[in-house]
């Protein structure tokens, strides 16, 4: 695609592939337009450069289209090349076997978290999460993990910039009861939030720098059942922390 701006055109891609998602099935043309909000020789453009890279087929008889597997692909080998991404993967994924519950790897990203990985839990009930999903710092458990690494002056310029939003009613939003809470949770060492990110879920978690970067590991669910597991869980989340600890993972993405 040349178009006069990539950002938009880059934008209209990510929203194509999203409305595939929410739809759950092969769309028309028109359909397509009016879901990402683009004229149809817009969407045309789009689907025919797409088409060509083999990202998405049309069905000839009903001029419907839908996504190939090769995104998938793409992100499978992506993943797989993760130097960090490739060496947390068993230990995420003990850590879900062990409690049942959801698993997040979290990354900083400016005042944010990025989710990098999520490990669904096996209960019917159950926290559930994508990576790529994008969360204030402040009201989960991973990011105040995250925000707990950075040193008390850094962690007190951070929080005069960021904006302490409400994301459910019990988000913390005052500057000084937040660094409160990440003090106190830096010095028992491990992290938690109530309601403050989704409404009756809990989360749990442990920061991690690792090849000089900011991470954090957690797990999230029903507040009833993580009040009636809590130091299980928590024994859990531990022998994770200890294991990625062990693992001495560089900038290289290797060990010592």
């Amino acid at each position: 695609m040349s178009g006069k701006d990539p950002v938009k055109a880059a934008t209209r891609t990510l929203d194509l592939f999203e409305a595939f998602v929410e739809a759950r099935r092969p769309l028309t043309l028109t359909e397509l337009a009016e879901r990402i909000g683009t004229p149809i020789s817009s969407c045309h453009a789009l689907v025919k450069t797409l088409q060509d890279r083999g990202y998405v087929f049309v069905m000839e008889g009903r001029k419907r289209i839908y996504p190939t597997k090769r995104l998938m692909v793409v992100a499978n080998a992506l993943g797989q090349h993760d130097p960090v991404l490739e060496r947390l993967a068993p230990v995420i994924r003990n850590l879900s076997r062990a409690t049942g519950e959801t698993v997040i790897l979290g990354k900083k990203q400016g005042d944010n978290v990025v989710y990098l990985d999520v490990v669904e839990g096996t209960h019917t009930v159950r926290f559930t999460a994508s990576p790529g999903d994008v969360w204030r710092s402040h009201s989960s458990a991973i990011g105040k993990s995250i925000l707990s690494l950075l040193t008390d002056a850094e962690l007190d310029r951070v929080l005069r910039r960021m904006k302490l939003t409400h994301v459910t009613d019990s988000t913390i939003t005052d500057a000084a009861t937040l660094k409160a809470d990440i003090v106190a949770s830096r010095k028992r060492g491990y992290f938690v939030s109530r309601s403050e990110t989704v409404a009756d879920v809990m989360g749990m978690a442990s920061p991690h720098r690792l090849a000089e970067e900011l991470y954090a590991i957690g797990i999230a669910g029903p507040i009833a059942r993580f009040d009636e597991n809590r130091d299980r869980y928590l024994l859990s989340l531990r022998d994770a922390a200890d294991a990625i600890r062990d693992m001495n993972i560089t900038a290289g993405g290797g060990a010592y």
